[in-house]
């Protein structure tokens, strides 16, 4: 007679948690990240000892380091380090808060306005094709040395990610939503604020990442165009006097304020869009 008994799924063999995995995941990643980096810098600092890499072009990542200490101790050559890096923080900050929500406000509006997306698309795409280097020049001789000239150049590296994103998000916006919401009753700015602005929210939010590190690119570029302080004066100032540890220096003290940025923007993101679904963690 035939065996006819029907073997038992594996339901009973416990699972991991997804809790679990992503842990697993993000120390696997960590130590990953971290290997790689004392396998550049390690490579960088032996090249140097071993005469492979010249330092005077290169820099040494022990120079680096004394650069720094030295700035934090006893201030740089034109003043006290955390107020340069405040001053580009400074212009870096106004000019992504102007430009995300100009871009934001400039981007639903044409999204959801078909005339007007027809009028001031060519007059966007134009202003879109200006190299920023000269906009730069042009704030700083209208705006002066100052902040402004900065900030009004950040304004125009952010707004226009920003714009391209949200203009998307809105035009990509459920129409069976929007068709429901309709006939519901919804007024059109209800369906803007209650349908299409959640729904271009995730697009948004990318350009974000993206648009801090243009207007931190945008108030460099201006320091070093003309300015009085500022971590891009710093990085010209060490250029002129072929101090390539400290144009490093410099490096690495922006790279450190973008990291903490796209942090903040992240923890920001997490908290907007709680409403969306986790996404499974494979190995």
């Amino acid at each position: 007679m035939a065996d006819t008994t029907i073997s038992k799924p594996e339901t009973d063999i416990p699972a991991e948690s997804l809790a679990v995995r992503m842990r697993r995941r993000a120390r696997l990643v960590l130590a990953l990240r971290l290997a790689v980096l004392i396998v550049l810098v390690a490579g960088w600092e032996f090249g140097v000892r071993f005469s492979l890499i010249d330092p005077f072009f290169f820099g040494q990542p022990s120079g680096i380091v004394l650069k720094l200490i030295d700035w934090t101790q006893n201030g740089t050559s034109i003043g006290p380090l955390w107020k340069q890096i405040w001053v580009t923080i400074y212009e870096a900050g106004a000019g992504f808060l102007i430009g995300a929500v100009l871009g934001v406000l400039c981007g639903i509006a044409l999204g959801r306005n078909h005339l007007l997306s027809d009028v001031f698309s060519i007059y966007i795409k134009v202003a879109n094709s200006i190299p920023r280097v000269v906009l730069g020049s042009i704030f700083i001789v209208a705006l002066g040395l100052g902040a402004a000239s900065k900030i009004a150049l950040a304004v125009v590296m952010v707004f226009f990610v920003v714009f391209a994103n949200a203009f998307q998000g809105v035009r990509e916006a459920d129409k069976n939503l929007i068709a429901n919401a309709r006939i519901l009753g919804a007024s059109p700015w209800q369906v803007t604020t209650s349908v299409v602005i959640p729904s271009a929210l995730s697009w948004i939010l990318a350009s974000l990442h993206v648009s801090f590190g243009f207007a931190l690119v945008g108030a460099i570029v201006g320091e070093f165009l003309g300015a009085r302080e500022g971590m891009g004066l710093l990085i010209a100032t060490a250029q002129g006097s072929f101090d390539s540890n400290g144009v490093f220096a410099a490096m690495i003290v922006i790279a450190v304020v973008a990291l903490l940025a796209e942090w903040l923007l992240t923890t920001l993101e997490n908290r907007l869009l709680t409403w969306r679904p986790e996404t499974n963690v494979h190995d």
